[in-house]
């Protein structure tokens, strides 16, 4: 467990950081081990840390295992978006590749949604969307448009980045408490995520003048949908967190399963053992090695807000990681699938 004020805290992240590296680290036995993505918004940054078995072991108190990192505050490109404002309470962070690169992508409460090369650290496209909407999501799309979910908006937008770092000509999708996007290669459809329901988008048009028109749409068994992702060992199935509950969403059964963190297989455990571990769940994801452990993020309501966390969590097996003065919201395993 890290012992450092968060001055020092954030020094030793901007030192220890570097600009890139390649993205497969290994266990002692050789197998390739998964690193972890998280967002501070305590360091205004996006911290990519080494894979869960050294980041479980670690306890020292001078070099986090941080491997790679990024904040629109270094970023001089963006200037023009003020970062100081739009880059404010940091909340989305997302692995993805296209044409042979790969990116991070990354929306902030203030109002910054940004796609950004991590060889170079230049933003391939970002806007300013401002604070008043509070963009929470964001995807990639395969002609290189950006697909963005905004919480206040009420809105999911697939804006034509594809036509230039700074393009703002979008088409707009109503969505009340818009939390989550996801773009499945394996239908074309663009799903998304509201405070009622999970919707399939269909994308039309062209790449400059993008159109979404609703294909699919689920009620969810629970208010407040927060986090979407794809379910790794499951492909075509979601992971979907709700104020009160996690669930697995099958598009081709129309139907929500109710997810427990405890492992289903171990005949000890129990799965109502820590139902608040369930609850206001911000991300959910499958180790993509398919060892079937699962890593979430869920505020602790210690810590100086009341949606963040210090704590990185494992399950199946159980594991916790924490990091001092951190403001973490989300944390994924930093995997492009």
């Amino acid at each position: 467990m890290l012992r450092r004020t968060l001055p020092a805290l954030c020094l030793a992240l901007l030192l220890c950081a570097p600009a890139s590296r390649a993205y497969a680290v290994s266990t002692a036995s050789g197998t390739p081990a998964e690193e972890v993505a998280v967002v501070d918004q305590a360091s205004r940054r996006v911290l990519v840390l080494r894979g869960v078995e050294e980041l479980m072991a670690y306890q020292g108190v001078d070099r986090p295992p941080v491997v790679w990192s990024w904040t629109a505050d270094r970023a001089p490109e963006l200037g023009d978006l003020d970062p100081e404002q739009s880059w404010d309470d940091p909340d989305e962070v997302k692995s993805r590749t296209l044409e042979g690169r790969r990116y991070l992508l990354t929306t902030a409460s203030g109002g910054l949604a940004a796609v950004v090369d991590t060889a170079t650290g230049a933003s391939r496209w970002a806007a300013d969307l401002g604070g008043e909407v509070n963009p929470h999501s964001i995807e990639l799309l395969p002609d290189g448009n950006v697909a963005v979910a905004a919480s206040a908006g009420g809105w999911v937008r697939l804006y034509a980045a594809s036509q230039g770092s700074r393009a703002t000509a979008h088409a707009t999708f109503p969505l009340p408490g818009a939390h989550g996007v996801h773009w499945d290669g394996r239908t074309g459809l663009l799903w998304v995520l509201g405070d009622g329901e999970l919707t399939g988008l269909r994308v039309g048009g062209t790449p400059d003048a993008p159109t979404l028109t609703a294909v699919r749409s689920a009620p969810l068994p629970d208010q407040g949908g927060h986090d979407l992702a794809p379910v790794l060992g499951a492909p075509g199935r979601f992971w979907v967190s709700t104020l009160n509950g996690l669930w697995q969403y099958d598009p081709a059964a129309d139907g929500f399963t109710p997810v427990h963190l405890a492992d289903p297989a171990d005949p000890a455990a129990d799965p109502g053992a820590d139902p608040a571990a369930e609850r206001d769940v911000k991300s959910i994801g499958d180790d993509p090695a398919g060892t079937g452990r699962l890593l979430t993020a869920a505020p602790d309501h210690s810590g100086p807000c009341d949606w963040c966390t210090s704590v990185i969590r494992l399950h199946r097996p159980e594991g916790t990681w924490k990091l001092t003065g951190a403001r973490l919201y989300k944390a994924r395993w930093w995997s492009s699938y």
